[in-house]
C-alpha cells in the first residue's frame, strides 16, 4: 500500500466512509458510533470477501444496507454542490443526491474488501456530545506501519449521528468533490453532471 491515502483509491474512500456507518438510538458519544461500525463491518465481512469479490450485486447490497440509513446523503450532496445547490431545481437536487451516492457506492465498492479492523484505532472523543456537529478522530495503520489520520464529521439528528464528511490526512472528501464537480458544471452543466453520475451508477466501474 502506498504511503499516502488518495480519495481516488477505493480502499481509502470506502474504508473511511463505511467506518461511520452505524447509528444508535441515543446519539451518545460519536466515537462509540465508530467503534460499533467497526464491529458490524467485521461481522458482515467474515468469511465472505471472496464471495463478494465475485458478486458485485451482493457487495453493493451489503454496503447499501449498512450505509444508506446512516449517511446524510442530502447534507453531503448540498455541501458538494455548494452554490449550484441554490440554483438547482427540486428534481435536480433529488437526482443528484441519488446519483452521487450510487456512483460513489459503486466506484469505491472494492475498498470494502480491504477493510481490516486491526488497522483502525479510534481516538477517545472528548468533545460535547450534545453539540449539533462533532469530529471523531481515528488512525489507520498502513501495511508499512505508518499511521494515517482519518477524521469524520458527524451531524446530530436528535436520535442518531450521521456521517457527512471524511478527512484523510487533512483532505476533505466534500471539498475534493466540490472542486471537481464545480469545474465540470462550469464547463458543461449541472444536468450533464447528473446524467454522467447516473450513467456511472448504472454501469459500474467494470463496464
Amino acid at each position: 500500500m502506498k504511503r499516502r491515502i488518495d480519495w481516488y483509491r477505493p480502499a481509502a474512500f470506502l474504508a473511511a466512509l463505511l467506518l461511520t456507518a452505524t447509528a444508535v438510538a441515543d446519539p451518545g458519544s460519536p466515537d462509540a458510533v465508530i467503534e460499533g461500525a467497526v464491529m458490524e463491518l467485521t461481522e458482515k465481512l467474515s468469511g465472505r470477501k471472496e464471495e463478494l469479490a465475485e458478486d458485485r450485486d451482493a457487495l453493493y447490497a451489503l454496503i447499501n444496507d449498512i450505509l444508506l440509513p446512516r449517511f446524510d446523503r442530502k447534507l453531503a450532496a448540498q455541501l458538494v454542490l455548494a452554490k449550484h445547490w441554490r440554483t438547482a431545481s427540486d428534481e435536480q437536487r433529488e437526482r443528484f443526491i441519488n446519483a452521487f451516492y450510487d456512483s460513489l457506492l459503486r466506484k469505491y465498492a472494492d475498498g470494502l474488501l480491504e477493510f481490516d479492523e486491526e488497522q483502525i484505532e479510534v481516538i477517545h472523543f472528548r468533545g460535547d456530545t450534545s453539540a449539533k456537529r462533532s469530529l471523531v478522530k481515528t488512525n489507520v495503520t498502513l501495511d508499512d506501519g505508518t499511521k494515517v489520520p482519518v477524521h469524520y464529521d458527524l451531524v446530530n439528528r436528535g436520535d442518531h449521528w450521521l456521517i457527512f464528511n471524511v478527512k484523510v490526512e487533512g483532505v476533505s472528501y466534500v471539498s475534493n468533490y466540490r472542486t471537481e464537480l464545480d469545474s465540470e458544471i462550469r464547463s458543461t452543466s449541472l444536468a450533464a453532471v447528473i446524467e454522467r453520475l447516473e450513467s456511472e451508477a448504472s454501469s459500474g466501474p467494470d463496464e
